[in-house]
């Protein structure tokens, strides 16, 4: 039971202690900071990063590495903000988001602000992650065996889904810790593929570092949708208090210790798998470059296959990240306000049906990745750059236009134009990859 409760905690009925010991984001709390490090990349660090040289030519060099950059700092900070707040009252811990938020608007306000973002996030992360994983598989039989008999995506994305009608039923983040380890290594894994491979090859004389559009109008859509494709490399946030809850916390050493390390480890990663792929995939395929680097590149299959293969190890482990948190918030809502007893059975059923709604989406919807990048535009913009930092004006209160008022204010603006912008150009490129398995090649690549 977690360290240093206050008065209010210390007086919670047995009834109460036994549910909170059973939900899976507050029933073990024997993480360490390494956990934090593991959790975070897989969190963040998906399938998209190699559309990041694709969001660079759009961008071109001195505003596209701008983005980059200013994304990392930002979304450090905010997540820096996050790790603070999570014990800022002493003796009580936020280990949801929306308690988070209900703290700083209210007990309703705080819900209908963070619950609806939160999960849109989440469950639509889910459901890409089921077609990423289906493609990604059926790409890695079509390398490892060309003549064999082509199959549909839907055989693939149900095979795909039922390594999680397994994996679903670990109770909480820590059971699922050796699943999300080797999530991370692969994202390093496959990230490490790209521009190793990419720098091997080196640039074309005639290589084009141009914007792609050649007309003002197509130009400015085109910036429009990389700023998206750049945000939305950045999700982990939706998930950063459920793994903090996960650590043991004392007044002595209080979670944000270990969490902060974790993160800053994490986000050193980050770092080393965004940037070379970008920088390094533009500066090869120049505005030739296609919005998932692995296809313009000249290689043997049996480097696609592998790529594949850890966009699928990687895609089973973010899909655990992703869908414990609303595994919470539905076993929460069933045992405290429907008053059901929590039991294997009850815990079977909600995710067995969660595993099935996810699939059957991915099954009937396979361009979903799409809708997920104009919905997801209003939730992971807010939930990510800006919703942080107005939690920390309100619950903080700094001094206005000191310099921690000034750059809550600047994250703020750049996120709601973020918010604003990223959909729109969405709508209008019309060209959403969400990292739906890496072809191999037919003809070299695509100059």
């Amino acid at each position: 039971m977690e360290s240093g409760a206050d008065a209010r905690n210390d007086r919670r009925t047995a009834e109460e202690k036994a549910i909170d010991d059973w939900l899976p984001v507050t029933s073990s709390r024997n993480a360490k900071w390494w956990y934090s490090a593991f959790h975070n990349v897989t969190a963040m660090v998906g399938a998209g990063v190699l559309s990041l040289p694709y969001a660079l030519s759009q961008l071109g060099w001195g505003f596209g590495i701008t983005v980059l950059v200013l994304s990392w700092v930002i979304t450090l900070y905010t997540l820096w903000q996050m790790v603070e707040m999570h014990e800022m009252v002493p003796g009580k811990r936020f280990d949801r988001y929306h308690e988070l938020g209900q703290h700083a608007f209210g007990e309703k306000l705080g819900l209908y602000v963070v619950v609806p973002q939160q999960l849109i996030v989440e469950v639509g992360t889910c459901i890409v992650y089921m077609v990423t994983g289906g493609k990604s598989l059926q790409k890695f039989q079509q390398s490892i065996c060309p003549d064999c008999k082509p199959l549909r995506t839907t055989y693939f994305i149900l095979i795909f889904a039922s390594v999680h009608f397994v994996l679903a039923h670990l109770p909480n983040f820590n059971s699922i810790s050796g699943v999300s380890l080797a999530a991370a290594i692969m994202s390093l894994s496959y990230s490490t593929i790209a521009w190793v491979a990419s720098w091997k090859r080196g640039a074309h004389d005639d290589v084009d570092y141009s914007p792609r559009s050649k007309t003002p109008v197509g130009q400015m859509f085109g910036m429009f949708s990389a700023l998206g494709d750049v945000a939305f490399a950045y999700a982990g946030h939706n998930v950063v208090l459920e793994i903090q809850a996960t650590i043991p916390s004392t007044p002595e050493k209080p979670s944000k210790g270990p969490m902060w390390l974790g993160c800053v480890v994490a986000y050193i990663i980050v770092a080393i798998c965004y940037f070379p792929v970008a920088i390094i995939g533009f500066y090869v395929f120049g505005n030739t470059v296609d919005d998932n680097i692995l296809i313009t590149l000249e290689h043997p299959p049996w480097l696609i296959a592998s790529a594949n293969m850890f966009v699928i190890i990687h895609v089973i482990g973010g899909y655990q990240i992703f869908s414990m948190p609303v595994y919470d918030m539905i076993e929460t809502f069933l045992v405290k306000s429907v008053k059901l007893k929590p039991s294997g059975v009850l815990r079977f059923t909600v995710r067995t049906l969660f595993v099935v709604i996810t699939t059957f989406i991915a099954i009937t919807f396979p361009f979903f990745g799409g809708l997920l990048g104009f919905f997801g535009g209003f939730a992971l913009a807010p939930t990510t750059y800006y919703l942080p930092c107005i939690i920390w004006l309100i619950v903080r209160k700094p001094k206005r236009w000191s310099i921690t008022w000034c750059i809550n204010w600047i994250c703020i603006v750049i996120g709601v134009l973020i918010m604003i912008l990223a959909p729109i150009g969405g709508l209008r490129i019309g060209d959403w990859n969400s990292g739906s398995g890496v072809e191999p090649p037919s003809k070299g690549p695509s100059q």
